[in-house]
This record gives structure tokens, sequence and C-alpha cells, in this order.
């Protein structure tokens, strides 16, 4: 249970409102439906085992789609397989927004235009999985170096999708339509 400021959520309110997203979101992940069932009844055991870390309310969805995120690493780096073929695109922190499915081509198409230093931070921690803390021990730098490379490396990402595409948001910060200013969203290039 989550407390604070009076409210009280279970683990069984979370799998009424996160059940089928999650399901989705770990079966574009996993072709295998059998298996995707079972690291989905894995990120709600650990949901369950886990909710009494969780202080803000706000952050459950992006905690219980972090849980699903790793979990489907866990299974990949579990079988040595790499968890971003080149067909399985970037994984959203929104996980809600199909449009940000849709824009995923283009930001990996964005993350390999950066710079070395930029795109291997993500590269490594976005698409492997890599913490940040084994990001700076691979590349010899401190944590707080690895941390800042990785943050502004999503900030040159973030810049790049602005001058791209005119964004439009809901009230809790979620794209709800996007509109190119060029081509480079549409897979034809700028």
């Amino acid at each position: 249970m989550i407390k604070g400021d009076e409210m009280i959520v279970s683990t069984e309110e979370i799998w009424h409102e996160f059940n089928a997203g999650l399901k989705q979101f770990i079966r574009r992940r996993v072709p295998e439906e059998p298996v995707a069932e079972d690291i989905l009844q894995d990120v709600f055991l650990k949901i369950h085992t886990h909710i009494d870390t969780l202080h803000d309310r706000e952050k459950l969805p992006a905690w219980v789609y972090q849980i699903a995120r790793n979990a489907v690493y866990d299974y990949y780096r579990a079988r040595r397989v790499d968890p971003m073929p080149e067909e399985m695109p970037y994984l959203p922190d929104d996980p809600f927004d199909d449009l940000v499915a849709e824009l995923a081509p283009c930001v990996r198409g964005m993350v390999e235009s950066l710079p070395d230093t930029y795109r291997q931070a993500l590269m490594l921690t976005e698409y492997e999985g890599m913490s940040q803390k084994e990001l700076g021990e691979r590349l010899g730098l401190s944590f707080s170096g690895a941390k800042s490379r990785v943050q502004r490396a999503r900030e040159k990402i973030k810049q790049m999708l602005l001058d791209c595409c005119h964004f439009q948001f809901d009230t809790s910060g979620r794209i709800i339509d996007y509109q190119p200013r060029c081509n480079c969203c549409t897979g034809q290039g700028c």
C-alpha cells in the first residue's frame, strides 16, 4: 500500500489500472505469449512486494513501467540476447501513449546522429539497460560524470524532437498529438 496525503493504493487497484497496458507493453517487446505472461506475473509480484517503497502516488505509472522495463531487460540478459534488436523500438517512458511509439524510429535516428560520447551513453543506458553507475565504470567516469553525460544526451534528443515537431500534451504531460515541422519524423529525413 502507498500511504501519503491520506491515500492508499492496493496491489489490486494497481492490477486493475495497469494490467492491460502492462501486458501490451511487455507483449510488444517479448514475442512469445507465455513468456510475456510470466514476465507480467513477475512484475506484479515485484510491485506487491515493493509497494511500500513508493511514497508518491504521482510517480506510480513511471515506477510500475520501470519495473516492467527492467523485467524485460532481465529476460533478455538471462538469455544473452540483445534486448534492443534493430526492429525493436525505443522503450518510451510513457507507455500509455502510442504516439510515443510512432516517434521511436525518429528518436533512434536522432540518437544515432549524436556525437559519439552522447550516442554511446544513451545506447548503453536506454537501449541496453545499463545503469548509469555501470556506464561510469565502463567508460572510466565518475557516477556524476556518467549521469551528466546521459542527462545532456537526453536534453539534446529532447531539443531535436522539439525542433522537429510541435507537440500537444494533456494535463498529465503525456503527448496526445504531434505535428512534424519537417520530414524527420515521417521517415523521410529533414
